[in-house]
């Protein structure tokens, strides 16, 4: 019983630690907007023949956007000088029109005609009006077919860019320390490559098109304004400046909340992941209630931020659209003002209303698109912190094992810390010759797992040397060095497939018949024999319908086709029943058979036939020996063995 409490002090001790971690290591608050955004687009630059297209036919677009409005103008022309000359007497001329008016005293009507093109006597030009009217149309269905060719385009050049985002996201997991999941959040990382990812995928694919659009239509409109009536341009350009203040002051405030509201994410991402990983544990404590109050504290923080980012990033739109009102209220007084005054025609006036109302349209969607940016960048920002994380030491490869290991293992002088303001094991010394079984033996905290994390360079270590067969594992690279390894962990990991697939994960290039042959080697062909489908049993990734010694005895069959030089095993047969034990102990025999192994062990019953047994005590190795002697010696095994036997007796 002391063996597994010491198991559940580890967990424990370990979810503190990784919480106190956690905190050190959130994210920041979010960086400033300009710098993360410019990294955003940059993602695009490899892209930038299909984004020069893009920009093109986004052009192409406005322009013809922005001219239709013209047209439309002139088409209102036609109808109302029309209309105006067919009350006119015929074969006077537009000057005489004019005059006559004056002479009348209305100045005023004199003053509208004078803007006109005037053809007394006649009519509306039908002709004229429906080719006007046709060009008008067409102008607007070309541009929707450039905006409709834009966003095909974009849209692929988007998924590349998150295609390759993902693979680097993938890449750099792979390539980060261990200390680096030590200290963060499983939930985290997953909402960094899940979620942040997606959110960016959005930001690019809808905000980034429309915020092109919208500004390249608002230099367009700003143009053609002028073009019609500087005096009303100025005045509908004074929208510009209130729409600057409301962003710079709500846009700022609400980018700070989006980056809260993803961190916030993340912290909910990684409660809701750790409940669901120790679901049982947490029935068996009946800490149900604590986790939920936790999740609810969680589930608060989100619902604050998000709550307040979305209420700032709303309040754009509103206020975007009250400075519309007042701006189109403006140019309505002004231009009636000046047609009545024959300063412009009646179709100028209508195209400037239309570009005023086009013109607080992008601005509208500017705010609304800057909210979605602000929560991509955002998303960005967290992405980018993964990947600008340092990556392990990389490999500095000047030796090589050929074949198979011989499995002589030494350490010499070892000394290894976590922190550097607390040492964990120092000057450690050992020797393990080839094909013996030493257990490691000690209390919790004593060094046992980073021994062998530190055999497998999960760790680099501050000084001294392990050595392989006489190679400092150092000159080794990695996947040289792993791939003389074998584990077993306490805890049976399998993954989604077949029983055959789980097997065949020790050597991928393994034949049917060599899985088989382990299988039988380590008693797994004993229970496959009486699944439905033998082994093209589909299994999910906790294992599905098989017991725990069955996942155990998986994982052992794993391990003997990859046929390791060494071998480690951590308590693999703790958390399983007395009768299957049996089984996996006799597996886990065969596993051992002609290799060097390594057994991390709380219960010194299961150990008492390894040929040495090494003792640590604050990453010290105090005592050593097989077990008979260690007994003799009535030292630190003694005094371990002897509170195992009080506690099961």
């Amino acid at each position: 019983m002391s063996g597994q409490l010491s198991d559940q002090e580890i967990l424990d001790l370990e979810d503190k630690v990784g919480e106190t971690r956690w905190g050190e290591a959130a994210p920041r608050q979010a960086k400033a907007f300009w710098p993360s955004a410019a990294r955003l687009i940059g993602l695009l630059a490899p892209h930038r023949t299909a984004l020069t297209v893009v920009f093109a036919m986004v052009a192409a677009c406005v322009i013809l956007a922005v001219w239709a409005p013209k047209i439309l103008g002139r088409a209102m022309d036609v109808i109302f000088s029309g209309v105006i000359s067919r009350q006119l007497p015929a074969g006077m001329s537009q000057e005489q029109v004019i005059a006559g008016l004056r002479a009348q005293g209305q100045d005023t009507f004199a003053d509208m005609a004078s803007a006109m093109e005037l053809t007394p006597g006649q009519g509306i030009d039908f002709n004229r009006l429906g080719w006007l009217i046709l060009t008008m149309i067409g102008m607007y269905a070309g541009s929707s077919v450039f905006m409709w060719l834009q966003a095909r385009i974009l849209n692929d050049l988007v998924m590349k860019v998150v295609h390759g985002l993902r693979a680097d996201v993938e890449t750099k997991i792979n390539s980060l320390p261990l200390d680096y999941f030590d200290s963060h959040q499983r939930g985290d990382l997953l909402s960094r490559t899940t979620n942040d990812v997606d959110n960016v995928q959005q930001a690019l694919q809808q905000a980034f098109s429309q915020l092109v659009y919208s500004v390249l239509l608002i230099i367009g409109i700003v143009i053609m304004m002028f073009s019609v009536s500087w005096q009303l341009a100025l005045l509908a350009l004074l929208a510009i400046p209130l729409t600057g203040v409301v962003m710079a002051v709500i846009g700022t405030r609400s980018q700070k909340q989006f980056a809260t509201q993803w961190k916030s994410t993340g912290h909910l991402n990684g409660h809701i992941e750790e409940s669901f990983s120790g679901h049982d544990l947490v029935q068996v404590f009946g800490r149900g209630d604590v986790m939920a109050e936790e999740f609810d504290e969680r589930n608060g923080e989100l619902y604050r931020s998000a709550t307040s980012a979305q209420f700032l990033a709303g309040m754009m739109m509103p206020i975007m659209q009250f400075i519309s009102y007042l701006s189109y209220v403006g140019i309505a007084v002004l231009g009636g003002l000046r047609v009545a005054q024959g300063q412009m025609t009646l179709g100028d006036a209508t195209a400037f209303i239309q570009y005023s109302r086009e013109f607080n349209q992008p601005l509208g969607q500017l705010a609304g698109m800057m909210q979605m940016l602000q929560s991509g960048v955002a998303s960005a920002e967290r992405v980018f912190e993964l990947l600008d994380a340092p990556s392990q030491s990389p490999d500095h490869v000047t030796a090589a094992v050929d074949g198979r290991a011989r499995g002589l293992v030494e350490f010499r002088d070892v000394s290894f810390s976590y922190t550097e303001d607390e040492e964990l094991i120092r000057n450690l010394n050992l020797r393990v010759e080839p094909g013996q079984t030493a257990a490691i033996v000690g209390p919790t905290g004593a060094g046992k797992t980073t021994l062998v994390n530190l055999i497998m360079r999960f760790y680099d270590i501050d000084s001294g040397q392990i050595l392989l067969d006489g190679v400092d594992v150092s000159s080794l690279s990695r996947r040289d060095l792993r791939s003389q390894v074998g584990m077993v962990l306490q805890d049976a990991v399998l993954f989604e497939g077949t029983i055959m697939d789980n097997i065949r994960y020790g050597r991928l290039d393994a034949t049917d018949d060599e899985v088989i042959a382990a299988a039988k080697a380590t008693y797994v062909d004993r229970f496959v024999h009486s699944l439905p489908t033998g082994y093209d049993t589909e299994i999910s990734q906790d294992g599905g319908s098989l017991s725990t010694g069955e996942r155990q005895l998986i994982t052992i069959a794993r391990a003997f086709l990859a046929q390791p030089a060494l071998l480690i095993l951590d308590e693999a047969t703790s958390s399983v029943d007395t009768r299957t034990e049996v089984l996996v102990q006799r597996a886990m025999g065969a596993l051992r058979a002609d290799r060097t192994s390594f057994v991390i062990a709380h219960r010194l019953s299961t150990i008492r036939d390894a040929d040495l047994i090494l003792v640590m005590e604050n990453g010290r190795i105090v005592e050593q020996g097989d077990h008979t002697s260690l007994l003799k010696a009535q030292g630190a095994y003694f005094r371990l063995h002897q509170s195992q036997f009080e506690s099961e007796g």
